[in-house]
Protein backbone atom coordinates (compact mmCIF):
# COMPACT_ATOMS: atom_id res chain seq x y z
CA UNK A 1 0.00 0.00 0.00
CA UNK A 2 1.30 3.38 -0.73
CA UNK A 3 0.58 6.62 0.95
CA UNK A 4 -1.74 9.79 -0.42
CA UNK A 5 0.18 12.58 -1.47
CA UNK A 6 -0.47 14.52 1.75
CA UNK A 7 0.59 11.85 3.60
CA UNK A 8 3.77 11.58 1.66
CA UNK A 9 3.98 15.60 2.14
CA UNK A 10 3.94 15.24 5.82
CA UNK A 11 6.60 11.77 5.59
CA UNK A 12 9.08 13.51 4.13
CA UNK A 13 8.82 16.68 6.50
CA UNK A 14 9.05 14.09 9.44
CA UNK A 15 12.02 12.81 7.61
CA UNK A 16 13.83 16.99 7.40
CA UNK A 17 13.20 17.40 10.74
CA UNK A 18 14.51 14.37 11.84
CA UNK A 19 17.71 14.50 9.82
CA UNK A 20 18.19 17.79 11.79
CA UNK A 21 17.92 15.61 15.19
CA UNK A 22 20.23 12.91 14.41
CA UNK A 23 22.63 15.95 13.73
CA UNK A 24 22.76 17.13 17.13
CA UNK A 25 21.69 13.36 18.94
CA UNK A 26 25.53 12.31 17.91
CA UNK A 27 26.87 15.53 19.69
CA UNK A 28 27.40 16.68 23.07
CA UNK A 29 23.80 18.22 23.56
CA UNK A 30 22.38 19.97 26.59
CA UNK A 31 19.05 20.04 27.60
CA UNK A 32 16.81 22.59 29.91
CA UNK A 33 13.89 23.00 31.58
CA UNK A 34 10.76 24.60 30.46
CA UNK A 35 8.69 26.38 32.50
CA UNK A 36 6.53 23.27 33.06
CA UNK A 37 9.71 21.96 34.36
CA UNK A 38 9.83 19.30 31.19
CA UNK A 39 13.05 19.01 29.03
CA UNK A 40 13.40 20.71 25.85
CA UNK A 41 16.98 20.74 23.26
CA UNK A 42 17.72 22.33 20.47
CA UNK A 43 17.09 19.22 18.44
CA UNK A 44 13.11 19.80 19.55
CA UNK A 45 13.43 23.39 18.27
CA UNK A 46 15.38 22.76 14.77
CA UNK A 47 12.65 20.21 14.03
CA UNK A 48 9.87 22.33 14.87
CA UNK A 49 11.34 25.19 12.63
CA UNK A 50 11.55 22.74 9.72
CA UNK A 51 7.73 21.40 10.02
CA UNK A 52 6.58 24.44 10.79
CA UNK A 53 7.94 26.09 7.64
CA UNK A 54 6.85 23.22 5.58
CA UNK A 55 3.74 23.55 6.77
CA UNK A 56 2.99 27.11 5.84
CA UNK A 57 4.29 26.49 2.66
CA UNK A 58 2.14 23.19 1.76
CA UNK A 59 -1.10 24.63 3.74
CA UNK A 60 -0.84 27.66 4.33
CA UNK A 61 -4.61 28.10 5.28
CA UNK A 62 -4.33 25.32 7.97
CA UNK A 63 -3.78 26.46 11.16
CA UNK A 64 -0.65 24.72 13.28
CA UNK A 65 -0.76 23.77 17.12
CA UNK A 66 3.07 23.00 18.00
CA UNK A 67 4.58 21.84 21.39
CA UNK A 68 7.22 24.61 21.27
CA UNK A 69 5.28 27.12 20.42
CA UNK A 70 2.62 26.65 22.27
CA UNK A 71 4.95 26.79 25.30
CA UNK A 72 6.03 29.93 24.19
CA UNK A 73 2.27 30.82 24.08
CA UNK A 74 1.94 31.08 20.35
CA UNK A 75 -1.28 29.30 19.61
CA UNK A 76 -3.09 30.21 16.51
CA UNK A 77 -7.11 30.43 16.23
CA UNK A 78 -8.21 27.48 15.08
CA UNK A 79 -11.77 26.16 13.89
CA UNK A 80 -12.53 22.46 12.32
CA UNK A 81 -9.26 21.69 11.18
CA UNK A 82 -5.98 21.79 12.24
CA UNK A 83 -2.35 20.42 12.42
CA UNK A 84 -1.01 19.33 15.78
CA UNK A 85 2.96 18.46 15.78
CA UNK A 86 4.98 17.37 18.65
CA UNK A 87 8.52 17.53 16.89
CA UNK A 88 10.05 15.63 18.97
CA UNK A 89 7.95 13.50 21.27
CA UNK A 90 9.97 11.41 24.19
CA UNK A 91 12.56 14.47 24.91
CA UNK A 92 13.36 12.20 28.09
CA UNK A 93 14.31 9.53 25.92
CA UNK A 94 15.83 11.70 23.37
CA UNK A 95 18.07 12.84 26.44
CA UNK A 96 18.76 9.29 28.07
CA UNK A 97 19.72 8.42 24.10
CA UNK A 98 17.19 5.32 24.26
CA UNK A 99 16.00 5.53 20.81
CA UNK A 100 12.25 5.79 21.88
CA UNK A 101 11.64 9.17 20.74
CA UNK A 102 9.72 10.36 17.37
CA UNK A 103 8.57 13.09 15.46
CA UNK A 104 4.65 13.58 14.97
CA UNK A 105 2.69 14.87 12.87
CA UNK A 106 -1.04 15.23 12.69
CA UNK A 107 -4.08 16.25 10.90
CA UNK A 108 -7.37 17.12 12.99
CA UNK A 109 -10.34 17.36 11.91
CA UNK A 110 -13.60 17.86 13.97
CA UNK A 111 -11.47 17.19 16.88
CA UNK A 112 -10.49 13.91 15.23
CA UNK A 113 -7.28 12.84 14.20
CA UNK A 114 -7.51 11.58 10.56
CA UNK A 115 -4.09 11.38 9.83
CA UNK A 116 -0.75 10.87 11.07
CA UNK A 117 3.10 10.38 10.72
CA UNK A 118 5.30 8.95 13.62
CA UNK A 119 8.89 8.21 13.04
CA UNK A 120 11.55 7.47 15.24
CA UNK A 121 14.79 8.07 13.29
CA UNK A 122 17.48 6.21 15.79
CA UNK A 123 15.59 2.91 15.23
CA UNK A 124 14.93 3.58 11.76
CA UNK A 125 11.16 3.11 11.87
CA UNK A 126 8.08 5.07 10.30
CA UNK A 127 4.37 4.95 10.59
CA UNK A 128 1.49 6.69 9.09
CA UNK A 129 -2.18 6.03 8.94
CA UNK A 130 -5.53 8.05 7.25
CA UNK A 131 -8.69 7.36 8.01
CA UNK A 132 -10.59 5.17 5.16
CA UNK A 133 -6.93 4.06 3.94
CA UNK A 134 -5.36 2.39 6.69
CA UNK A 135 -1.95 2.92 8.18
CA UNK A 136 1.77 1.49 7.27
CA UNK A 137 5.22 1.00 8.44
CA UNK A 138 8.49 0.93 7.23
CA UNK A 139 11.99 1.22 8.14
CA UNK A 140 13.81 4.47 6.88
CA UNK A 141 17.07 5.94 8.06
CA UNK A 142 16.82 9.71 7.71
CA UNK A 143 19.04 9.88 4.87
CA UNK A 144 17.37 6.95 2.82
CA UNK A 145 14.88 7.86 -0.24
CA UNK A 146 11.94 7.63 0.93
CA UNK A 147 10.11 6.98 -2.45
CA UNK A 148 11.89 3.43 -2.62
CA UNK A 149 10.40 2.25 1.07
CA UNK A 150 8.65 -1.24 1.37
CA UNK A 151 5.12 -0.28 3.40
CA UNK A 152 4.01 -2.75 5.54
CA UNK A 153 -0.02 -2.59 6.20
CA UNK A 154 -0.63 -2.09 9.83
CA UNK A 155 -2.76 -5.18 11.12
CA UNK A 156 -3.94 -4.74 15.18
CA UNK A 157 -4.24 -8.21 16.41
CA UNK A 158 -7.28 -9.79 18.46
CA UNK A 159 -6.97 -9.70 22.18
CA UNK A 160 -4.86 -13.32 23.06
CA UNK A 161 -6.66 -15.98 25.01
CA UNK A 162 -3.60 -15.77 27.74
CA UNK A 163 -3.95 -12.72 28.46
CA UNK A 164 -3.08 -9.05 27.15
CA UNK A 165 0.45 -7.48 26.34
CA UNK A 166 0.11 -3.81 28.25
CA UNK A 167 1.97 -1.14 27.16
CA UNK A 168 3.36 1.52 30.07
CA UNK A 169 5.04 4.77 29.89
CA UNK A 170 8.58 4.36 30.26
CA UNK A 171 8.62 7.95 31.87
CA UNK A 172 5.43 8.40 33.93
CA UNK A 173 4.18 5.11 35.36
CA UNK A 174 1.66 5.94 38.29
CA UNK A 175 -0.33 4.10 40.98
CA UNK A 176 -3.97 4.64 38.85
CA UNK A 177 -2.58 2.98 35.76
CA UNK A 178 -1.32 -0.20 38.13
CA UNK A 179 -5.25 -0.17 39.90
CA UNK A 180 -6.11 -0.28 36.42
CA UNK A 181 -4.16 -3.28 35.25
CA UNK A 182 -5.24 -4.96 38.55
CA UNK A 183 -8.35 -5.46 37.04
CA UNK A 184 -7.75 -6.98 34.12
CA UNK A 185 -6.19 -10.11 32.67
CA UNK A 186 -2.86 -9.85 31.90
CA UNK A 187 0.25 -11.55 30.45
CA UNK A 188 2.77 -9.05 30.49
CA UNK A 189 3.99 -5.25 30.86
CA UNK A 190 6.07 -3.85 28.27
CA UNK A 191 7.48 -0.38 29.20
CA UNK A 192 8.00 2.05 26.05
CA UNK A 193 8.63 5.64 25.30
CA UNK A 194 6.88 8.50 22.95
CA UNK A 195 4.12 7.76 20.80
CA UNK A 196 5.49 4.38 19.49
CA UNK A 197 3.15 2.73 21.69
CA UNK A 198 0.34 3.86 19.71
CA UNK A 199 2.18 2.31 16.75
CA UNK A 200 2.73 -1.05 18.56
CA UNK A 201 -0.80 -1.20 19.12
CA UNK A 202 -1.41 -0.90 15.35
CA UNK A 203 1.00 -3.29 14.47
CA UNK A 204 -0.26 -6.13 16.39
CA UNK A 205 2.66 -6.17 19.50
CA UNK A 206 0.67 -5.51 22.35
CA UNK A 207 -3.31 -5.26 23.42
CA UNK A 208 -3.81 -2.28 25.73
CA UNK A 209 -1.96 1.05 26.43
CA UNK A 210 -3.82 2.73 29.68
CA UNK A 211 -2.90 6.29 30.06
CA UNK A 212 -4.33 8.38 33.52
CA UNK A 213 -0.94 10.99 34.04
CA UNK A 214 -1.02 14.26 32.15
CA UNK A 215 -0.56 13.81 28.04
CA UNK A 216 -0.54 16.97 25.89
CA UNK A 217 -2.55 16.68 22.58
CA UNK A 218 0.77 17.15 20.26
CA UNK A 219 1.99 14.23 22.70
CA UNK A 220 -0.69 11.63 21.31
CA UNK A 221 -2.76 12.86 17.99
CA UNK A 222 -0.24 11.18 15.35
CA UNK A 223 0.11 8.25 17.03
CA UNK A 224 -4.01 8.24 17.52
CA UNK A 225 -4.70 8.47 14.30
CA UNK A 226 -2.17 5.82 13.09
CA UNK A 227 -4.14 3.72 15.80
CA UNK A 228 -7.25 4.37 14.37
CA UNK A 229 -6.45 4.10 10.61
CA UNK A 230 -5.35 0.57 11.26
CA UNK A 231 -8.44 -0.49 13.22
CA UNK A 232 -8.25 0.48 16.82
CA UNK A 233 -9.37 2.92 18.93
CA UNK A 234 -8.94 5.65 21.75
CA UNK A 235 -11.42 6.15 24.27
CA UNK A 236 -11.95 8.35 27.20
CA UNK A 237 -12.47 6.31 30.81
CA UNK A 238 -16.11 6.72 29.95
CA UNK A 239 -15.47 5.01 26.81
CA UNK A 240 -16.27 8.37 24.46
CA UNK A 241 -13.84 9.06 21.82
CA UNK A 242 -10.65 11.10 22.53
CA UNK A 243 -10.99 14.25 20.95
CA UNK A 244 -8.81 17.12 19.97
CA UNK A 245 -8.59 21.00 20.32
CA UNK A 246 -9.70 21.72 24.05
CA UNK A 247 -8.37 24.63 24.83
CA UNK A 248 -10.26 25.08 27.66
CA UNK A 249 -7.99 22.35 29.05
CA UNK A 250 -5.36 24.13 27.41
CA UNK A 251 -4.73 21.47 25.26
CA UNK A 252 -4.21 18.61 27.78
CA UNK A 253 -5.73 14.97 27.42
CA UNK A 254 -7.49 13.30 30.30
CA UNK A 255 -6.96 9.52 31.29
CA UNK A 256 -7.71 7.42 28.07
CA UNK A 257 -7.25 3.62 27.29
CA UNK A 258 -5.54 3.00 23.72
CA UNK A 259 -6.53 -0.31 22.58
CA UNK A 260 -5.99 -2.73 19.16
CA UNK A 261 -9.84 -3.90 19.49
Amino acid sequence: MQPSKTVHSLLMLAQQAACAIMAIYGTDFSARSKDDHSPVTEADEKAEAIILAGLKSLWPHIPVIAEEAAAAGHIPEFSNQFFLVDPLDGTKEFVSRNGEFTVNIALIENGHPILGVVYAPAINVIYWGERNQGGAKAFLKPDDDLTKVEWQKLVPRPLPAEGATVLASRSHRDAATDAYLANLHVREIISAGSSLKFCNLAEGKADIYPRFGRTMEWDTAAGHAVLLAAGGKVTNTDGSPLLYGKRERGFDNPAFIASAQ
